[in-house]
């Protein structure tokens, strides 16, 4: 059997749209009717007639998809979990916000920003206390429009994206647990982040620099900030893509993100920021089969309830939307 073939043929007679996110696998990749990053993926999502969304990436971006759409049925061909987003749940946030108490930070003091890159239950926390989502993309804008309220900004879950932007914007900032004055930082981060992106280190950026004059290092924010402090551009998924498509075609470059995306974007004077290959695991785990098997539990059994379907509980939804709409508000 023509896996391709069949998928195609199943994406004509049903009332579905496939969407992937850059990083998934080729093969998946090229079948999807929208592709792009975690929050394009979302609103282009809500954007679409059908009743089905296969969703093909992470879970956080599943839950996205069904927070803003509520109407539609979200179906993922593999939950896969971002392990980034699992480093904190609900528990782990009521946790930090007790550690900011006592360390002498009242409650009412604090506004939470939480990474898109977490749970619906994680949104829903943030949301309750008057705080709002950022991306890779708006994340300085974010982080600028919340540092009006005099607060301290709670930056949950990745330290990188945090401590990036704080020195972006010569703020300072402390990580949970690591020992630094978390009361005398303006951003203080949870102590999370990216596996793939962790990957990239200074050696990496000093072997490229010393092995060609010319080359440019772009890099993502959840890169470590060493990275980021050498590297020519740092931007999200997006703006990587934009930036390294406009480049003279003879331009080198080193890019630190995810091998999928990377691998795509030009044929020659392309490289990838490590000695080691930094592709995503949970993101690789969608398969053309997997396609495939839901596609025809959607033929076969219209309205019945999935295993592979995405819910959020009601009120998890209400305020997760409410930290999503205040970031789309700005």
């Amino acid at each position: 059997m023509n896996l391709k073939e069949e998928i195609l043929k199943l994406k004509e007679k049903l009332d579905v749209t496939v969407v992937a996110h850059f990083y998934q696998k080729d093969e998946v990749f090229e079948l999807a009717d929208i592709v792009g990053d975690s929050l394009e993926l979302a609103k282009k999502s809500m954007e679409t007639s059908s009743k089905y969304i296969l969703f093909c990436g992470v879970g956080f971006m599943g839950e996205g998809v069904k927070i803003l759409s509520p109407q539609k049925r979200v179906l993922m061909p593999k939950i896969a979990c971002c392990a980034m987003a699992r480093m904190i749940d609900g528990d782990y946030y009521d946790e930090s916000i007790a550690k900011l108490n006592e360390a002498g930070i009242k409650s009412e003091n604090i506004l939470p920003i939480t990474y898109i890159n977490s749970s619906a239950a994680v949104k829903a926390r943030v949301g309750k206390m008057g705080g709002l989502v950022c991306t890779s993309s708006n994340a300085y804008k974010i982080i600028e429009k919340g540092l009006q309220s005099g607060k301290k900004i709670l930056f949950v879950p990745d330290r990188c994206l945090g401590q990036n932007f704080a020195k972006q914007m010569n703020l300072k900032s402390a990580v949970i647990g690591d020992g630094t004055d978390l009361k005398e930082a303006d951003i203080i981060c949870y102590n999370g982040f990216c596996s793939v992106h962790q990957q990239f280190s200074i050696e990496d950026v000093e072997f490229y620099k010393e092995k060609y004059d010319d080359i440019l290092i772009a890099s993502h924010p959840e890169c470590d900030p060493s990275v980021c402090d050498a590297s020519d551009f740092v931007g999200s998924t997006s703006q990587l893509i934009k930036f390294i498509k406009e480049l003279p075609s003879e331009q080198k470059v080193a890019v630190g993100t995810e091998f999928n995306m990377v691998n795509r974007l030009r044929e020659k004077n392309t490289f990838i920021l490590s000695s080691t290959k930094p592709e995503c695991p949970t993101m690789n785990e969608t398969t053309l089969e997997d396609l495939y098997r839901t596609l025809k539990l959607i033929e076969n059994e219209q309205d019945a309830p999935y295993e592979c379907e995405i819910l959020v509980d009601e009120e998890e939804a209400k305020w997760a939307r409410t930290a999503l709409q205040r970031m789309f508000e700005i």
